[in-house]
Parts: C-alpha cells; sequence; structure tokens
C-alpha cells in the first residue's frame, strides 16, 4: 500500500483507541470534577470490566452476539456496584479528604487487582466479538466490530452529555460540584450523588473495557495503560471538562493510531507525555479547563 491507504489506516485504528479512552477518561474526570477525588483505582475498574465481561462470555449460553450483549449490561452494573460501595464503605468515612483518598483508592487498586488475580487467573483470555464482518475498503477490508466500537462510544459518551446537561439529575450534580454544603442545606442527599458519580465513572471505564476487549484480550494486570492514558487526557482536556477530555482523548488517540503505525508504539507515550509537560507549563488548567481563583 502507498502512503495515503497506510495513513487512513492508522487514523481508523487511532479512532478506536481515541473512542475507549475517551468512555475510560469520562469516568475519571466526572469523579475528579464533581467529587474532587483522584481515583488511582480507575484503571482496575477497567479490568474488572473486561474480566468480567470474560466470565459472561462463559456463563451464557448461545451465540456471542447474545453473550456480549449480556455483558454489555451486566458488566458496567456488577463493577459501578463495586464502585458505589468503595465510595459508603472507604471515601466517605474519610470524608474525601485529597490526600487520605489517594492512598485508600491505591490501597483499592492493590485489593481488586489481586482478587482478579486470585478468581480469573494470571493468564490472558480472549472474549469473542459479537460479530465478525469486514468492511471492503478500496485499499483493504476493516474490522466491522471496530467501527462498531466507535459509534457505541459516541452514543454513550452524547448520552453522559446529555444526562449531565438535561437533566434533573446532572442539575444536582452540578450543584454539589460548586458547593457541596450548600447543596445539601437544600435538601440534596450528597452522599448519594457521590456514590452514584463514583459508580457513573467505574461504570463508563467498565463499559470501555467491555467493547474493547474482543480486541485485546482481558488480563489482570491490564489496567495500568488505561489509567495513564486517562489521566494524561483528563490533564490535557482539563479536570472535570467533559468536552475537553473528548477532545484530548481524540488527539492522544488518533497521533498515538500514526505515530504508532510509522514510527514506534513507544515514541507515541513519549509524545503523549510531552504534550502533558507542555500543558502543565503553559496551561496547567488544561485546553479547557477553568482557572482557579
Amino acid at each position: 500500500m502507498s502512503f495515503g491507504p497506510f495513513l487512513l489506516l492508522a487514523l481508523m485504528e487511532g479512532m478506536v483507541t481515541s473512542a475507549v479512552l475517551a468512555l475510560a477518561a469520562v469516568g475519571l474526570s466526572l469523579v475528579f470534577g464533581i467529587m474532587r477525588v483522584v481515583n488511582v483505582a480507575h484503571g482496575e475498574f477497567f479490568m474488572l470490566g473486561a474480566v468480567s465481561a470474560w466470565f459472561v462470555s462463559q456463563w451464557v449460553p448461545g451465540p456471542p452476539a447474545v453473550a456480549f450483549a449480556a455483558a454489555l449490561i451486566l458488566c458496567p452494573l456488577f463493577v459501578g456496584a463495586i464502585a458505589a460501595l468503595a465510595d459508603m464503605v472507604v471515601l466517605k468515612r474519610l470524608n474525601y479528604e485529597p490526600e487520605a483518598t489517594i492512598v485508600a483508592t491505591i490501597g483499592l487498586l492493590y485489593i481488586l487487582q489481586q482478587a482478579a488475580l486470585s478468581f480469573y487467573g494470571p493468564d490472558a483470555r480472549p472474549v469473542p466479538a459479537p460479530f465478525n464482518f469486514r468492511v471492503q475498503l478500496p485499499w483493504f477490508g476493516y474490522s466491522g466490530y471496530k467501527i462498531a466500537v466507535v459509534a457505541a462510544s459516541a452514543l454513550v459518551l452524547l448520552g453522559v452529555w446529555r444526562l449531565l446537561a438535561k437533566s434533573r439529575v446532572g442539575l444536582i450534580m452540578r450543584a454539589t460540584q460548586y458547593d457541596r454544603e450548600t447543596a445539601r442545606a437544600f435538601g440534596i442527599n450528597v452522599d448519594r450523588v457521590y456514590a452514584g458519580v463514583f459508580a457513573l465513572g467505574g461504570g463508563l471505564a467498565a463499559l470501555a473495557a467491555v467493547l474493547i476487549v474482543p480486541i485485546q484480550q482481558a488480563h489482570y494486570l491490564m489496567g495500568t495503560d488505561p489509567l495513564l492514558l486517562s489521566f494524561i487526557v483528563v490533564i490535557i482536556g482539563g479536570l472535570g471538562s467533559l468536552r475537553g477530555t473528548v477532545i484530548a482523548a481524540l488527539l492522544i488517540g488518533l497521533s498515538d493510531g500514526v505515530i504508532s503505525t510509522f514510527f514506534a508504539p513507544t515514541l507515541a507515550k513519549i509524545v503523549a507525555t510531552l504534550l502533558v509537560a507542555l500543558v502543565l507549563v503553559f496551561r496547567p488548567q488544561g485546553l479547557f479547563g477553568r482557572r482557579a481563583l
């Protein structure tokens, strides 16, 4: 193939990375933006989504599409429930103090990781894709499932935006974000809001993992890269900014696809780290974040 088809392939692969990364990073950004909690265990929620998808694929009988549809529903709910429980049992008792919650989520990271190792094992295992047709382009055939991942991610992100911007639930979340004490004085159950936000963040990470696990394999150590990349995306886009997170995910995902195709995957990570350094130096609040008053 000539340069043009290679570039198109790189951009399409980058779009898949961007789609999954945007879902995971939006969950992390929501937790920080509303709760002011830096969730170091976010990557393990991603890992739990992939591992639980493998269990669902083994337990649900019938064609792979049925098991995958069940995983899309059950795994985010399961991981979201674990996240809500962690919030109520651990973070709430720490009164969401920044330093204490960082240490607590580091501990949660190792607990979830070792639990997955105990129940799932050390092996990487595949999850069958729900369908395997290919879209024939003029130069090559491309996975229809990967295109579906991008479309599904876009729909979910649109739903999250509508939830936050157009619904009463989103209004309550934003009120809690601005001033939780005033929100509590007006009768808002802040503890319930925080548990719901933490569950939503974990559920989005799990959903991203379910979408990507037919392309990658489920493994108990697979949460590290999504956690690192999600932090990079959130820092570049701006902590708590949904629009900034999505744009930064596109920037990182597309650059990763192009640089990995034409040069080396390691160089892509170096470029992403350099972008973070430049943002922190010249615009510490991120591209779309608000400057602290």
